[in-house]
């Protein structure tokens, strides 16, 4: 077990980006077709392919979830991630051909520094190949790799983070996350992350919680606020996968109790001006939920898997370097030690 996504047979994870461009791409593929579903919270989203996953469609697997920086321009990645899975002859059949099946959400990055004049056509098609090509079964990079790279909150450095956990009854749960954040994972300026409560071992520091959280901890902040300023634009996104089967609507109800870990782990969420959007795939490797119970417990350990990964997306994320333009990384400010 690596603690991330790769954890859950069948799940393959690959990223890919610019130092210049300062943005990315996070391909996951799954190895053989994947039943999926996605809720979106965010009142201003961006996505591709979403419509193929309601459950009354009729494309019912998906080959690849594609999550990419760029806004609006990173919608290109699922292209480039098609392109390479139709290269390995994947895809829906239609008529003589192939159609690979690639639900692609992105986030904002286009504020945060980096050479964003990139002419005619936006890079993000071949930083989606490279990112399908670039996929393995583990572990996960984290932190400012891929979609995460240019990733940022309110008041640190965001990125890639991942985390894992079983069930009672055998099940493999994982998240994927792109933290991008218009709000803060941690309390206030402090060290604490507001996920600490479901911290497995010291994945993000083992700081845990402080005794008390002041008025100034509990202040919401974010981007752009409280005072009025610009329109803030901020998206945290992602994926968590399990091996139990699910249906379409299984899955669509598995990305719903999964959007209960960004409000666990994130001090401002599903806003506005957000783009909050979780994917939910079933590898289907085990059998599906027995009872109504499992099915609950499979949404409760979903939640702490996405708000686990938040933290560790800040957790891990650095300084990219060059003309970054945004605030600082966890560590270059508290340290990366880890507090017994």
């Amino acid at each position: 077990m690596h603690n991330d996504i790769s954890d859950v047979p069948g799940v393959i994870i690959g990223h890919s980006g610019s130092d210049t461009l300062l943005s990315g791409v996070t391909a996951c593929l799954f190895a053989q077709p994947a039943t999926a579903g996605v809720a979106v919270l965010g009142g201003a989203p961006a996505a591709r392919d979403t419509e193929n996953l309601d459950p009354s469609a009729a494309v019912d697997h998906v080959d690849a979830i594609t999550l990419s920086g760029g806004s609006g321009f990173g919608l290109d990645a699922g292209g480039g991630v098609q392109a390479w899975l139709r290269k390995q002859g994947r895809g829906f059949p239609v008529g003589s051909g192939l159609v690979p099946i690639v639900p692609t959400a992105i986030v904002f990055d286009l504020a945060n520094g980096g050479n964003k004049d990139w002419g005619r056509f936006a890079p993000y098609r071949d930083l989606g190949y490279a990112a399908a090509a670039a996929a393995n079964d583990g572990p996960v990079a984290l932190g400012t790799v891929g979609a995460g790279l240019g990733a940022t909150t309110v008041n640190l450095k965001g990125g890639i983070g991942s985390a894992s956990a079983v069930t009672s009854f055998g099940a493999r749960v994982g998240a994927l996350m792109v933290v991008n954040a218009l709000g803060s994972a941690t309390i206030g300026d402090s060290a604490h992350f507001w996920a600490a409560a479901l911290e497995q071992g010291n994945e993000f520091g083992g700081r845990g919680l402080p005794k008390h959280i002041d008025d100034a901890g509990r202040l919401p902040r974010w981007k752009g606020g409280p005072a009025p300023t610009d329109v803030p634009h901020a998206t945290t996104i992602g994926i968590v996968a399990t091996d139990a089967t699910l249906t379409k609507a299984a899955a669509e109800r598995l990305a719903i109790a999964g959007h209960d870990g960004f409000a666990r782990a994130l001090r401002v969420t599903h806003a506005l001006f957000d783009g909050d959007t979780l994917f939910a795939a079933s590898t289907k490797r085990r059998p599906a939920p027995a009872t109504p119970a499992e099915t609950i417990e499979l949404g409760v350990v979903a939640a702490d898997c996405v708000a686990r990964a938040i933290a560790r997306g800040v957790y891990s994320a650095t300084n990219p370097g060059g003309d970054y333009a945004g605030p600082p990384a966890y560590g270059d400010l508290h340290g990366w030690q880890t507090v017994n």
